[in-house]
């Protein structure tokens, strides 16, 4: 997982060339801008938008009842009060985090930070105790009573107890496990699925067996390991060779990049890039993976270090889309992104900002994901967090028993695509009517699983309104409910507008729209 240990200079996103990368192009704000959006021109089908319980829940999940569900109400929430007021963002996937034991080691672990160590179900002695992970269990709960269908397990390091150094982050950026141990790690990880299910009735719908094998975990900074690609090869063919023989469900996610070029090339890391060449593009490759059982149809990448400057942003989504859709049944998930690094003074990972800023900042870089790149998923990584720093779509302080938690406007701006574009969804064709120069305006459309209704999305990041009016071809457009995200609003609904009438949307703000398909 990424963090400040690895922080590397980013520089800015554009929205420009991604907003033209998209179709979404820029316009001198007319009277009215026309969004011409056609249902019948159809992209990636949306599988989720997720988050990770690492790893503050691990303490926060023992709160006091009353302030750990009203966490869990932020994130997983599908309900609205009253006036329609959303009580959370809904997400569709939780991310939970298979720890490797550094917690029961304490200081011994090396990993300075208690709040970065975690727990593991493996006992020393080889037997498992499934009480442990006992707060982040609590959020697998709770995600699942507010509705909640997707679950994935992720490991950022073997268990301490099958580790090289008998630690859970690598020495001199070696890989911290060895081959005669990978059919163990593979029995470890399924009997976790098992006993995961056993404890909560909840069973992974994906493991994730290593967590970007391209940085050397080398630093104490937090549990992780380097993997070369035939190392990954090995460790997903033991782990495939385990969960059919338990007749687990599971599916492999595979790759987790650091950032996405490594998904392309090669680039700085010898055999730990060119990942859809090596297990999904090249049949002929010793690393090929794609008819490996239980191996899921997807490249997963995190999109950090990649959103600026521009013209690569736009670049190297692009080429990720074309090479993805050249696979047959492939497709692309952003599965980790917080803000890191200063991007060429844009906007800086550090401080903590709860305010709008950060949030447009994120919905550009996911509507330049989706609209561009085609991602099928889209992922955050802290969902909770005591840091300093832009990595928390909650921020609480660091009190292991109890304490005090804020919401943070990215948690509302990642709302406006996560509440609205359930599973199921298909992006369609969206653009600008006059791209003749910049409006700051990026709109991204989708038809529900049902078919019955549109949602769209447009981030307006300047500093004035506009009005917006939606044209729809292929089908006959409803009226539509608006959402606002704003310095001021989170989710907030408006005043429905009646089909072919005027949007009008508040200065750097979120909005999306569910309308009625007719």
């Amino acid at each position: 997982m990424s963090f400040p240990s690895k922080l590397k200079a980013a520089t800015p996103l554009a929205v420009l060339v991604l907003s033209l990368a998209s179709g979404a192009a820029y316009s001198q704000v007319p009277a009215v801008v026309t969004v011409r959006i056609d249902a019948k021109k159809t992209y990636q089908t949306i599988a989720n938008f997720g988050a990770s319980d690492a790893w503050s829940c691990q303490f926060v999940g023992n709160w006091p009842a009353a302030k750990k569900d009203a966490i869990a109400d932020l994130l997983f929430s599908q309900e609205s009060g009253p006036n329609g007021q959303p009580k959370g963002i809904g997400l569709s996937q939780w991310r939970f985090n298979i720890g490797a034991g550094s917690a029961e080691q304490g200081e011994a672990s090396g990993i300075k930070d208690e709040w970065r160590r975690a727990e593991s179900f493996l006992k020393p002695d080889g037997s498992y105790d499934w009480s442990h992970q006992a707060g982040q269990q609590w959020f697998l709960k709770a995600a699942q009573q507010r509705g909640v269908k997707q679950f994935l397990g992720f490991l950022n390091s073997p268990p301490v107890q099958l580790t090289v150094n008998g630690k859970a982050y690598a020495t001199k950026a070696e890989t911290n496990i060895a081959p005669t141990n990978y059919a163990a790690l593979g029995t470890y990880m399924a009997k976790v699925v098992a006993g995961v299910k056993q404890t909560t009735g909840i069973t992974f719908d994906y493991v994730s067996p290593i967590n970007e094998p391209q940085w050397d975990w080398s630093d104490g900074g937090q549990e992780g390991s380097p993997f070369r690609n035939e190392e990954m090869a090995g460790v997903v063919k033991a782990l495939s060779s385990a969960l059919v023989a338990e007749r687990l469900p599971s599916k492999i996610l595979i790759t987790e990049a650091g950032k996405l070029d490594y998904l392309l090339t090669m680039g700085d890391k010898p055999n730990r890039g060119n990942q859809l060449a090596a297990f999904f593009g090249d049949k002929t490759a010793p690393t090929y993976l794609g008819n490996t059982p239980q191996v899921a149809p997807v490249l997963a990448g995190h999109s950090y270090f990649t959103t600026s400057p521009a013209p690569q942003a736009v670049a190297v989504r692009r080429q990720l889309a074309a090479r993805v859709a050249a696979v047959n049944k492939l497709t692309f998930w952003q599965s980790e992104y917080c803000i890191l690094g200063d991007n060429a003074g844009e906007i800086n990972g550090n401080p903590r900002d709860l305010s709008i800023t950060p949030a447009l900042y994120l919905a550009r870089v996911i509507h330049a994901d989706l609209a561009v790149a085609n991602a099928a998923a889209w992922q955050w990584w802290l969902a909770v967090s005591p840091y300093n720093y832009k990595d928390g779509l909650i921020y609480i302080d660091k009190n292991k028993t109890d304490g005090t938690f804020q919401a943070s406007k990215m948690l509302w701006a990642l709302g406006n695509y996560s509440r609205y574009i359930r599973p199921g969804a298909v992006r369609v064709a969206a653009a600008l009517a006059d791209s003749a120069s910049a409006s700051q305006l990026l709109v991204s459309a989708y038809r529900s699983p049902n078919n019955k209704q549109l949602i769209t999305v447009v981030v307006n990041d300047a500093a004035m309104p506009a009005d917006l009016r939606l044209e729809l071809s292929g089908r006959r457009l409803g009226a539509g409910q608006p959402y606002t995200t704003s310095a001021t609003t989170d989710l907030q609904p408006g005043a429905p507008v009646p089909a072919g009438q005027v949007l009008h949307l508040a200065p750097r703000s979120i909005t999306t729209v569910v309308s009625e398909l007719r």
